[in-house]
């Protein structure tokens, strides 16, 4: 007969919930007095109820967030750069005190916009950073909008800065906040040339020059290019949280299932010779030899209940490579990998149940490690003279330590196998890597 198990929820869902449900309440019971919270990349809402993962974020996440912040500063400095070069083309030598004044607090005002880009990584919403950077990053911006009202030449570049000071600031405030900042900065821009009209009671139209259309069109753009690139980041990180969660909670129920196996056998153990040593103790004046006998039986229960708890802590119970065939297809699924079991009949060699199990083990490290399977199968067929075991695994590049070289997991588990007589082989095709491990059998469990 073959089982086939193709999803995680098949054949656990009320389980996996329940083990989930009681991971939730040992995590609400327990707190930690010696450690603090770890700083995690996005802010959550402050929910008792809320498990959250205590796993730093992955190489990807902090990658994204790399690229993220490469884009953002990249167009701010073109967008800078385009002010720095449209100030200075209509300037001759020497260059006007008012040009020269608003250069450098332009220069100023870039390096605030740059520097307060790293702030959001907070998310959208994420809240804003000290005031002082609030202040410097405003006060720059709005030194440049009023020197731009005494400046001869394309006035109303000078409002630019500080539009992009709003649309920076208006990113880390709440949706209704961030609209009225737009909104602020928006009638700030418009402003300007109304006060330049006040000012020297003369306006200016709308700049004929390509290069000022381009860095206008661009400027009213920034708020959707910071946002967007926000909420694809904000997705990032919750997929990210999200699988580790799930990673901790394959652990917790691995962990539960150490415990339920603990505590049936030390349980058991344990009321046998509480009662055996009380019926002793009550027999020891009225029958000694009863007594001495109840005693001899305590003494071997103990040694069974130590040498049943050095089995299940060193892995040698006979249901090893059971439990090592669940755990792996439902660690692989909590990894996000759609997992295939197919078993055959356990066969019933202890020393065979071991190697396979380890076999399994040695695979599904080697697969969460190494690769970035989307898709896993697990198939252990069996004979009358040997049975094997087959991972297969997806997500595998030219580039994966597993593939280049036998580590010191692969290389012990091909001994292992060898010693009874079996042997293990590893190919991969293309983006696929494949373990085969096979082994005389030696009888199949019935």
């Amino acid at each position: 007969m073959t089982l086939t198990i193709t999803s995680f929820r098949d054949a656990e869902g009320p389980r996996s919930a329940l083990v989930s449900l009681i991971y939730v309440l040992i995590r609400r019971q327990t707190h930690d007095k010696c450690h603090g919270p770890t700083l995690i990349v996005m802010p959550v809402a402050a929910n008792p109820d809320v498990l959250q993962p205590t796993a730093l974020p992955g190489r990807s996440v902090r990658t994204t967030w790399t690229y993220t912040l490469g884009c953002m500063v990249f167009i701010l400095l073109v967008l800078d750069f385009m002010l720095f070069a449209l100030a200075l083309e209509p300037a001759t030598p020497p260059l006007e005190s008012v040009t020269g004044i608003l250069l450098i607090s332009l220069a100023c005002a870039v390096a605030a916009q740059i520097r307060y880009c790293w702030f959001l990584r907070a998310g959208l919403g994420g809240g804003l950073p000290h005031v002082a950077w609030n202040l410097a990053l405003i006060g720059t911006s709005a030194v440049v909008w009023i020197l731009g009202l005494f400046a001869t030449t394309n006035a109303l570049m000078w409002s630019v800065p500080l539009w992009l000071a709003a649309c920076l600031i208006a990113c880390l405030l709440p949706t209704r906040q961030r609209l009225a900042t737009l909104a602020a900065g928006l009638a700030l821009t418009a402003l300007h040339p109304v006060a330049y009209q006040l000012l020297h009671h003369r306006s200016y139209a709308f700049p004929e020059d390509s290069g000022l259309r381009m860095l206008f069109s661009y400027a009213a753009l920034m708020p959707v290019v910071l946002i967007s690139s926000l909420w694809w980041w904000r997705i990032v990180v919750e997929l990210d949280r999200h699988r580790l969660m799930a990673g901790e909670l394959a652990v917790a129920q691995e962990r539960l299932r150490f415990a339920s196996d603990l505590h049936d056998i030390q349980g058991h153990h344990l009321q046998v010779i509480a009662l055996k040593s009380e019926l002793a103790e009550r027999l020891l004046t009225i029958d000694a030899a009863a007594a001495r006998g109840h005693i001899h039986d305590v003494r071997l229960t103990a040694k069974q209940a130590l040498e049943e708890t050095r089995s299940l802590v060193s892995g040698y119970r006979g249901t090893v490579l059971e439990n090592e065939l669940e755990n792996a297809r439902e660690v692989l699924s909590a990894a996000g990998a759609h997992c295939e079991l197919t078993i055959d009949p356990i066969p019933g060699n202890p020393d065979v149940h071991k190697a396979l199990a380890m076999a399994v083990r040695e695979a599904t490290t080697n697969i969460l490690r190494h690769s970035n399977a989307t898709n896993a199968s697990i198939t252990l067929s069996a004979s009358a003279n040997s049975c094997s075991l087959t991972i297969k695994n997806n997500g595998v590049t030219n580039g994966t330590p597993a593939v280049q070289t036998l580590g010191n997991g692969l290389a012990g588990l091909r001994e292992r196998l060898s010693a009874l007589g079996g042997q293990l082989q590893t190919t991969m095709d293309a983006e696929r890597f494949e373990l085969l491990a096979s082994i005389p059998s030696k009888g199949i469990a019935p």
